[in-house]
């Protein structure tokens, strides 16, 4: 018995190993180019860049974003109308390069800060998502003359709990290279049903998260997690940086969200707490919500741009 169950589970995992080869390479001829490159460490990293505007907003995505420029593209319509909006896709993300320098924050920040070198992009709001708020700090801490503000998306705090977690990398790249995430992807269906995106945007993130999840660049950075965590414990933003945070409401998982967001915003001279209804992905469902408050906001302030 042992052995013919053995013997199904081999030809069934030889057949998702063939159909996610065959896939795979069929499917790199259906991604679409959008955006722009520029060289970064003799790799090429995506951006796109939309609308026109007294200031600048470099988007920054949360970890394992498949297209950041397709999944924020609610905000950038929005925002675009009188700002000029960079979305900047980091190694291992969208239509950006792999690559095999360690994802460490440091190299995460200065990476990106090298992308926007190449655009002279040199001030400007830093506005980004979930773990992008772990990178934040950091980049504002070493480019405070660039960074004229942050605006969080339910974005990481240092000293979140459960970020000590060690993930089975190593099995979950055999899991992809053995078609195991593609069968249970078909099987589970995405996280777009009955969000505002066209079936060719749909298309794409789909094809790109295929692509990209559980590369290995996506899963160099997921075993730095924990140590990017450690590393900026007790860090936080620099006190003269305006701060406005769109935050999650009720977080089951972590209680203490909201606490955790008002205690980053209250070290800072000028932090705003924004709490909305609703989940992690506040730009996929909130969009002008986000748009509408970050400009009554940047009103109210002189973010030094002319």
């Amino acid at each position: 018995m042992l052995t013919a169950i053995g013997g199904v589970l081999a030809v069934g995992l030889t057949s998702t190993t063939i159909v996610n080869a065959v896939a795979t390479a069929t499917e790199q001829e259906r991604i679409e180019p959008y955006g722009q490159t520029v060289s970064v460490d003799d790799r090429e990293m995506n951006v796109l860049i939309a609308g026109e505007g007294a200031t600048d907003i470099v988007l920054l995505p949360g970890f394992g974003t498949a297209s950041p420029a397709l999944d924020f593209e609610p905000l950038v319509s929005d925002l675009a109308q009188d700002h000029r909006v960079i979305v900047v896709e980091p190694f291992g993300y969208g239509l950006s390069d792999g690559t095999d320098s360690e994802r460490t924050t440091a190299n995460i920040v200065e990476e990106i800060h090298e992308a926007l070198q190449v655009l002279e992009v040199d001030r400007y709001v830093l506005m980004g998502h979930s773990i992008a708020g772990l990178y934040a700090i950091a980049y504002a801490d070493r480019y405070p003359e660039e960074v004229a503000a942050f605006v969080g998306i339910d974005t990481s705090v240092p000293g979140q709990p459960s970020m000590d977690t060690e993930f089975p990398t190593g099995l979950m790249s055999a899991a992809k290279s053995l078609g195991l995430v593609r069968l249970i992807t078909s099987l589970t269906g995405d996280h777009l049903d009955g969000l505002d995106y066209d079936d060719d945007a749909r298309e794409q993130m789909v094809l790109l998260s295929y692509r990209n999840s559980l590369s290995p660049t996506y899963l160099d950075e997921m075993t730095h997690i924990r140590t990017n965590f450690a590393d900026a414990g007790g860090t936080g933003f620099p006190e003269g940086l305006p701060l406005l945070l769109f935050v999650v409401a009720d977080n089951p998982v972590t209680p203490e969200w909201i606490d955790l967001h008002e205690r980053q915003a209250a070290d800072v001279n000028d932090g705003t707490v924004i709490p909305i209804d609703g989940e992690h992905y506040l730009h996929h469902t909130h969009a002008p919500e986000i748009a509408d408050a970050f400009r009554e906001w940047e009103a109210d302030r002189a973010l030094g741009f002319e």
